[in-house]
């Protein structure tokens, strides 16, 4: 489906030179002199390498046509994450490398959201924020505040973040999937 430059939002997923990109940024330039323009920076799907391109905003730009449905995060073996259709029960896996950063926002149960393109899943869509617990952190710091510096810690699926000081190894907090940053502590 052909949409003009000016409407590619973050988050769209198009077609550029062939292959499926992820926009993960699209600004409206308008220098003092000349034409405006479109800044589009996006992520092929296939690799995760980065692109960037210019569009006039009256310019074309192929929306890919995604079909989407909501499955359910079951286990991974070691080498493919299996996922079950919330409505069919249906089954699939996807290998490791596929889920690439998506893989550290999972715990089994839960809801995601696979895009397919031509009956195949090309990409993963997570909830805006995921609870997990912290397994490694250093210890509590006496009088520590959420206005202090913070401190690295290790998460119950593998992801490093930075937490507060005052949180401590067991508890839970809110991480957001898109950036991986602490939002808050789960009470």
């Amino acid at each position: 489906m052909k949409i003009k430059a000016i409407q590619v939002r973050k988050g769209m997923v198009i077609t550029f030179k062939n292959d499926l990109y992820r926009v993960y940024e699209a600004t409206h330039v308008t220098p003092g002199k000349g034409n405006a323009l479109m800044q589009i920076k996006m992520k092929r799907l296939s690799d995760g390498n980065k692109a960037e391109q210019r569009y006039r905003p009256d310019e074309s730009v192929e929306k890919a046509t995604l079909l989407t449905r909501e499955f359910q995060y079951l286990y991974d073996d070691g080498m493919n994450f299996h996922f079950m259709d919330t409505e069919t029960f249906e089954q699939i896996q996807l290998p490791e490398e596929d889920l690439q950063d998506a893989r550290y926002y999972m715990l089994p149960e839960t809801l995601v959201t696979l895009l397919f393109h031509d009956g195949k899943p090309i990409d993963i869509e997570l909830p805006p924020s995921v609870e997990l617990r912290v397994e490694e952190t250093e210890p509590n710091m006496k009088g520590a505040t959420a206005t202090g510096s913070y401190k690295p810690a290790i998460l119950e699926t593998g992801l490093q973040t930075q937490i507060p000081p005052f949180v401590e190894a067991g508890e839970v907090i809110r991480v957001d999937t898109r950036d991986g940053k602490y939002m808050d502590r789960v009470k």
